[in-house]
């Protein structure tokens, strides 16, 4: 029987130390690595049948510089660090993991839309600093205090991770409007599929749930952003690029709208002089909708599973 060689080049995102490799050690002669640099993916895969990446680049050069390499399984459901007309062109199996993340990425969404609505975080802060034991009144609030109730979320792209922060949304009695490019009936009672325009101009919330495409890239730019109300949050959990950040950091610094969270940047890391690190009333976490411990248990799951799936000689999840 041939062992075929695996190679896990970025595994310490998925794997800080509280999952276990041992299932995918299992399947093969196993090398993990925490990140690798780009110069050292070469020597690092040269042997390799079997490559599993989450953000390490395979582009065309390196995948065709590896002359044994049958598999790349990507560690995430977006797969735009492979290249994907070269992996075919090769006739290599490219996989991804699609639905680890949904009720995650949904929770995240509200953590977002909640602390813009309530401002826990900076106020527990204020009061850590002393201010509320110097306070005159039994109370203080820094900025608008806004109950999610009756308003409407405006969600962009109603998918798997779109219907469920809907559902969410429900739970605090607001209403849902989506578009979707590819979903033109709600599959949800009291959802309203509507167009996009209509979206932004009457949503209080905006939360986007779409993949990244070549046509949608900065697509919430200038004009977009001058359709929204001007009490309007905007959330973003999906991918970085969908936004034009200067033009986002400039409706949010002139008051065009009210507040915005992100957990994606354009690049991630971030450049120090990305111009929402400094905007007025944005939100920012470091890309950790995905990263819950029930989600990355799945992600774990479903990556040995699409392995052992391939190496039996039925592959599963695989990209067209």
């Amino acid at each position: 029987m041939n062992i075929m060689k695996i190679v896990v080049l970025d595994g310490y995102t998925l794997n800080p130390g509280d999952l276990s490799w041992d299932r995918l050690k299992a399947l093969g002669s196993c090398e993990i690595h925490d990140r690798t640099a780009p110069e050292n993916i070469l020597e690092r895969s040269k042997d390799a049948e079997i490559i599993l990446t989450n953000k390490t680049v395979l582009d065309r050069k390196t995948i065709f510089s590896l002359p044994k390499l049958k598999y790349i399984g990507v560690l995430a459901t977006g797969y735009n660090v492979v290249d994907i007309a070269a992996a075919k062109e090769k006739e290599i199996a490219v996989t991804n993991i699609p639905t680890y993340g949904t009720r995650s990425v949904a929770q995240m969404a509200f953590a977002l839309i909640l602390e813009l609505a309530q401002h826990a975080g900076h106020h527990s802060d204020t009061v850590h600093e002393g201010r509320w034991s110097k306070s005159k009144d039994f109370c203080y609030w820094d900025f608008p205090l806004v109950e999610l109730e009756g308003l409407t979320i405006g969600l962009v792209g109603f998918g798997r991770i779109g219907q469920a922060t809907a559902e969410v949304a429900k739970s605090f009695g607001m209403k849902i409007l989506a578009y979707d490019n590819y979903v033109k009936e709600s599959p949800m009672p009291g959802a309203k599929m509507i167009d996009l325009d209509t979206l932004f101009r009457e949503s209080d919330i905006i939360s986007l749930h779409c993949p990244l495409t070549d046509e949608n890239k900065g697509f919430i730019n200038k004009s977009r952003l001058s359709m929204m109300k001007k009490n309007a949050f905007l959330i973003n959990t999906s991918r970085g690029p969908l936004i034009n950040e200067q033009d986002l950091a400039d409706a949010l610094n002139s008051g065009q709208i009210a507040g915005a969270g992100m957990d994606v940047l354009s690049s991630e890391p971030p450049k120090p002089d990305n111009p929402l690190l400094k905007a007025k009333n944005c939100i920012i976490t470091p890309h950790i909708a995905w990263a819950t411990q029930s989600a990355r248990k799945r992600l774990m799951n479903i990556a040995v599973e699409n392995v052992k799936a391939f190496i039996d000689g039925n592959p599963t999840n695989v990209v067209k």
